[in-house]
């Protein structure tokens, strides 16, 4: 079954994030969509003539964590903007401030990830083995993701996420994404 790409237009109007960037990230977006499906039915047609063992085989299979990759983290980061507080007691609050002694404390780090020089995701992580909480620094975002674990926030830092509207001023492109992101979705996320 072909993925289909989401609708995030209710994104539309969000302070701080333009409709012209909006609509160009979605369109990036859905090409991730487009291109999944592609090399999918691509890897499928190859699978069944026999064509495992060339090389445009294993060059497709390992453009899959690009394209599928770009495709899911793209839906994560539209899913949790939209503007909704963090509830001070909630169980994210709370795991927040005992994993970094503060809320305060994981919001540097997070920013600071954030505005480090490259294009990339910054994700807070939840680890599955011992539930802690861990912000990294994910570059071309087919590689690095630590395995096993959890995306709960994600801030995508590639150029194309803030440039129309900040130009090289990400800091302020984050200021206007923490002023945006919905923490019920981030929550929900949390086990």
């Amino acid at each position: 079954m072909a993925y289909a790409a989401k609708d995030y237009s209710a994104l539309i109007g969000l302070p701080g994030f333009s409709e012209t960037l909006l609509k160009n990230h979605f369109t990036l977006y859905q090409g991730y969509v487009t291109n999944t499906n592609k090399v999918l039915d691509t890897l499928g047609a190859m699978l069944e003539d026999g064509k495992t063992g060339t090389l445009e085989y294993a060059e497709l299979k390992r453009r899959l964590g690009w394209e599928f990759d770009g495709m899911r983290l793209h839906e994560f980061y539209f899913e949790n903007l939209g503007a909704k507080p963090l509830a001070p007691g909630g169980k994210l609050a709370q795991k927040l401030a005992a994993d970094f002694g503060s809320y305060e404390n994981w919001e540097k780090d997070f920013k600071a990830t954030g505005a480090m020089r490259g294009i990339g995701w910054t994700i807070l992580y939840q680890d599955p083995v011992n539930g802690k909480l861990i912000n990294f620094w994910i570059n071309e975002h087919d590689v690095a993701h630590p395995v096993g674990c959890t995306p709960l926030l994600i801030m995508d830092v590639f150029e194309h996420a803030f440039m129309i509207d900040f130009g090289l001023k990400r800091a302020d492109y984050i200021t206007a994404f923490f002023n945006n992101i919905k923490w019920g979705a981030v929550e929900a996320r949390l086990k």
